[in-house]
């Protein structure tokens, strides 16, 4: 895998919408929180755009994004915000530039399509909170975000959930967004998970949907060789009048039961406050004990 540069004092950072419709005054703490850093804000088109849902038109949004991915003078774009949206365009945007000469891809939720679909092109990106709600975040959220893009080491240290299947392995880190993955399944944008940690999180979905994507996953053989499992935000999950009768941990313990690699549930990452910064991509250790849970990239 191929690592974009990491970031330095007075570099252009693009902020763009592949997705939902954002306005300016939503990103602005995002701004002052780059310019904090030293670093220089470029805000795409799409910013204050509008199509029906969507941050502009299917080709605004295209050539919004493109216009960054080519600009040698930006050295990371951080997606504006998640919502859906971003599979209508991956196909249309030319990474051909990019794959020579790349830079990071900051993002979550809806941004899971790119995270994917760049996987596949050989080169890590970046799995982080948000322009719309890294001022909502934790410190270490921010922090993580901070750490990964300037080049710093970074490793994370949580305490244990009693649902966690112990132990230990190594592989890439992939994944992000439960549902998008889901929704990449047979296409080239789907990923390869053998010998990999996935890393999965989702947001405002039924129990029973959840259920039936791990079962796809799970019939896609994406379990088959994975090494390991990260899960993180579950978050608002709805249930039926008559209950599915187990949770979201139930339903993921349930479903990987057959399989002997390590699951960490509660993993700060996702819609959540605390949304760890993930290179995805790298190579990592994940050892998950009865007393502590530790990431770290080898």
């Amino acid at each position: 895998m191929l690592t974009p540069d990491f970031v330095s004092p007075g570099d252009k950072i693009a902020i763009v919408s592949t997705a939902r419709k954002i306005d300016f005054r939503e990103i602005r703490e995002a701004i002052n929180i780059l310019e904090k850093w030293g670093l220089d804000p470029i805000i795409g088109e799409t910013i204050g755009k509008q199509n029906h849902q969507f941050a502009g038109s299917d080709q605004e949004r295209v050539n919004d994004f493109q216009k960054m991915l080519d600009d040698d003078e930006i050295k990371a774009i951080w997606c504006a915000r998640g919502g859906y949206g971003t599979i209508r365009i991956v196909d249309h945007i030319n990474f051909e530039g990019f794959c020579k000469k790349p830079k990071w891809i900051i993002g979550y939720s809806d941004i899971t399509v790119l995270h994917s679909h760049i996987h596949n092109l050989g080169i890590c990106s970046l799995h982080a909170a948000m322009p719309i709600d890294v001022h909502k975040g934790s410190d270490a959220s921010r922090n993580s975000l901070h750490d990964i893009i300037f080049g710093e080491k970074v490793s994370y240290t949580i305490n244990p959930s009693k649902k966690n299947v112990s132990g230990s392995c190594k592989g890439q880190l992939i994944g992000g967004n439960l549902s998008i993955l889901y929704s990449l399944c047979g296409s080239k944008s789907s990923l390869d998970t053998t010998g990999k940690i996935l890393c999965i999180e989702d947001l405002d979905e039924y129990l029973y949907h959840i259920d039936r994507m791990l079962y796809n996953l799970k019939r896609n053989g994406s379990f088959d060789q994975l090494s390991g499992l990260i899960v993180g935000g579950m978050s608002k999950m709805h249930d039926n009048n008559i209950p599915f009768g187990k949770k979201a941990k139930g339903i993921i313990l349930d479903v990987v039961s057959d399989y002997n690699f390590p699951v960490v549930f509660n993993f700060p990452m996702g819609h959540i406050e605390d949304n760890r910064a993930l290179m995805l991509g790298a190579e990592a250790f994940l050892e998950i004990k009865e007393d502590e849970v530790k990431l770290e990239y080898i």
